[in-house]
Formats: C-alpha cells, sequence, structure tokens
C-alpha cells in the first residue's frame, strides 16, 4: 500500500458516516488529547534515538495498558482510536489488517503527536519500514521476526516482539528486545504465567497480550507484567459494529483508571 501526503490523509479519512452513538456536541471539547501528568520520562542514555525508544518504554509502562484497534474501515478506525484517546488511552496501537493502517496512523500522529503510536501485527520488514515512515513510536509481532529486530537497532522505534515459551523469551531478549510480548497469554496461564516467568527473567519486561479483560489490568500488573494489551475489552467488537463510540469512551476511560491505579500501587 503506497502512503498517501498527509493532507490526502486528511481528506480521504472523514468522521464516521454511519449514524452513531456518541455523545453530545457539548463534550466535543474534552475530546484532547489526555497525557497523564506523571508521563514524564527521563532517558539515561545520550543518543536521540535512545532517548527516543526510551521515552516510548517509558509511556508504555506508565499508562500500563496498550490499547490494540482493529476496525474493518479506515474511517472507523480513526474515530474509534480519537474517542479511546478522548477517555485517557495514551498507548495505542493499530493492527495491520487494519484497511489504510498506515494512513490512519499518519492522522494520528499528526493530531496526537505527543501520543505511543504503534502497529501491530507486523510480520514483514517492509510494513516495518512504511509503519516507521508514518510515525509509528512502536512496532508489535506475534512472534521475533529476525529481520525486523535487526532493522531497529539503532534506529527511533521500539521493536516488541512476540514469544510463549522461557526459551523463546530469552532469545528476543538476547537478541535486542527491550520488552516482550508474552503472547497468547490466556491460553497459557493469565497472570499465573507471568508471575512464574518473572521469577526466572526479572530483567526482562513483558507486556500480556491476548484476551486480557478490564478488570484483570491491575492482577497482571501486581503479578509482573509492565503493561497489558487490550483489545475487544476496550474496542468492543459489537461497539465498533455498530460505531457505538460513546462505549468506546467509557470502556477506555474505565481501562484508564485501573491502569493507573496498578502502576501506582
Amino acid at each position: 500500500m503506497q502512503l498517501q501526503t498527509m493532507a490526502s490523509a486528511s481528506k480521504t479519512l472523514t468522521l464516521c458516516q454511519c449514524q452513531c452513538q456518541w455523545w453530545s456536541s457539548s463534550t466535543s471539547s474534552s475530546s484532547s488529547l489526555h497525557i497523564p501528568s506523571r508521563v514524564t520520562c527521563r532517558a539515561s542514555e545520550s543518543h536521540p534515538q535512545q532517548l527516543s525508544v526510551d521515552k516510548t518504554i517509558c509511556q508504555i509502562k506508565t499508562s500500563g495498558v496498550i490499547a490494540c484497534l482493529r476496525a474493518n474501515s479506515a474511517e472507523v478506525a480513526l474515530e474509534a482510536a480519537n474517542v479511546a484517546i478522548a477517555g485517557g488511552i495514551s498507548v495505542l496501537e493499530i493492527v495491520m489488517s487494519t484497511p489504510g493502517v498506515f494512513e490512519v496512523l499518519q492522522q494520528l500522529v499528526k493530531d496526537h503527536p505527543r501520543m505511543a503510536l504503534g502497529v501491530g501485527t507486523v510480520l514483514r520488514i517492509e510494513d516495518a519500514k512504511t509503519a516507521i515512515n508514518a510515525g509509528a513510536k512502536f512496532l508489535m509481532s506475534p512472534a521475533n521476526v529476525k529481520d525486523i529486530m535487526d532493522y531497529v537497532q539503532g534506529r527511533e522505534v521500539l521493536y516488541i516482539p512476540g514469544a510463549m515459551t522461557p526459551t523463546e523469551i530469552l532469545s528476543a531478549y538476547d537478541a535486542g528486545a527491550k520488552m516482550v510480548k508474552i503472547y497468547p497469554v490466556s491460553a497459557l496461564g493469565g497472570f499465573q504465567y507471568i508471575e512464574a516467568l518473572k521469577k526466572p527473567f526479572p530483567h526482562v519486561s513483558m507486556v500480556a497480550s491476548q484476551g486480557i479483560t478490564i478488570d484483570s489490568i491491575v492482577e497482571y500488573i501486581t503479578r509482573g507484567a509492565s503493561s497489558v494489551v487490550l483489545s475487544d475489552a476496550i474496542f468492543d467488537k459489537e461497539a465498533i459494529a455498530e460505531c457505538n463510540f460513546s462505549k468506546i469512551y467509557k470502556l477506555a476511560q474505565s481501562a484508564t483508571m485501573l491502569g493507573n491505579q496498578a502502576v501506582n500501587r
């Protein structure tokens, strides 16, 4: 997919035209980007690339939540992303299967330059390069893609590869991963699996992903996860299908509140 210019993306990504359930226009002023005041990232390294990566890591850890968005159209994706941001989300990934994923990312980067915005389920180096050019601060994969890991070294982007077993986790860490996504965590034992993994790997920052609910955020982070990935828990499938953005806003608020509570315990 060829990247469009920012101007073109702005024109093509219009608001969802369906009859959406949404808050009244009087609340529109509250939809500006919410960055929790505690996100005051400092990096110890002097290199600009490292500073950028460390800041992204800091944003992920201080948020406690990575909102994972997939939608059937670019228009719905853009609107849903803005709603989640209005609800307090400060770290957001857009899944590769979303139509117009790179154009959506470009527009969000333009509108919310301070946010940690990334692309998920990145499996090809070509897609990784396009995502980086579109402004992604981080990339996520369900496995460790060596070409992507090698490419991001020394660049201003964080790569979070997926791993399941202790061997995979250690291999990803030794290859240069600063954070590792534990996937599919629910099928492996949930927060109890995270707790077990942190005993031999206390030095590895782990992001728990797959099947996590909002009410389990605190448990995951208490047991050792640096952050959790929430997909359907925020971007409810039915709400996305019906353009019920009010529901998404409320779910984002709840996730943000519990994420803040968890990391500040």
